[in-house]
């Protein structure tokens, strides 16, 4: 077996743990740390597919901004921010392992020993070819209807999570576009004819004594 199919396998085993612990773990800490780790596992493979720009935006965007993402979902679903503090350091072990592990998975991905360009398999396209060009061609041209159609399935995950958390409150200002749209005139301006009046001569002010 050549180095980089057990390399593979290995990682492969590991994103598959990572994510079964992200959709079992019952502490939302526990769940967010295991997909950082399936982030970073599918980071390396793609790294080992020779897709350097995908492995590089999968862990700027979702390992960068997962973290944030959780810590909107705490705030928004009202979770005992405070009980999950006085418990900081039970989740310090599980932690350093995942650490561990990405630590190790980025050092077999960047090493030169097994990774350099001289233990990459074989180039078949020109010098000029980028992969990055050539995917951004593909995503929209042949697969332009997945691609818009993901878009369309994200914005309406939006829309409902915003639906879901809304919360009504009797001391809340909103607007209602319906009764702003079907809004007439006569509902907002009024029209008031008043008489002129000309005002008297102001009454000469009396001397004093009088």
């Amino acid at each position: 077996m050549e180095f980089t199919t057990f390399v593979f396998y290995v990682l492969a085993a590991i994103m598959l743990g990572a994510a079964l612990g992200t959709i079992t773990a019952r502490n939302p800490v526990h769940a967010a740390l295991f997909l950082v780790l399936a982030f970073f596992t599918a980071a390396g493979l793609w790294m080992l597919l020779q897709a350097e720009f995908l492995a590089i935006v999968l862990i700027m965007v979702y390992v960068g901004a997962v973290m944030v993402l959780f810590l909107f979902v705490v705030m928004m679903l009202d979770i005992d921010v405070a009980r999950l503090r006085h418990r900081f350091w039970s989740y310090l072990p599980l932690g350093a392992v995942i650490g561990l592990l990405m630590v190790a998975e980025m050092a077999l991905v960047l090493s030169g020993k097994y990774f350099g360009a001289e233990a990459l398999p074989g180039q078949s396209m020109p010098a000029g070819y980028s992969n990055t060009k050539e995917l951004g061609r593909l995503l929209f041209t042949e697969y332009v209807y997945p691609f818009e159609l993901a878009s369309v399935i994200l914005l309406v995950g939006i829309i409902a999570a915003v639906m879901l958390t809304l919360r009504s409150r009797k001391d809340s200002k909103y607007q209602k576009p319906s009764e702003q749209i079907a809004v007439k005139r006569n509902d907002r301006v009024r029209l008031v004819k008043m008489d002129t009046v000309k005002d008297e001569p102001a009454a000469p002010a009396e001397q004093g004594g009088q």
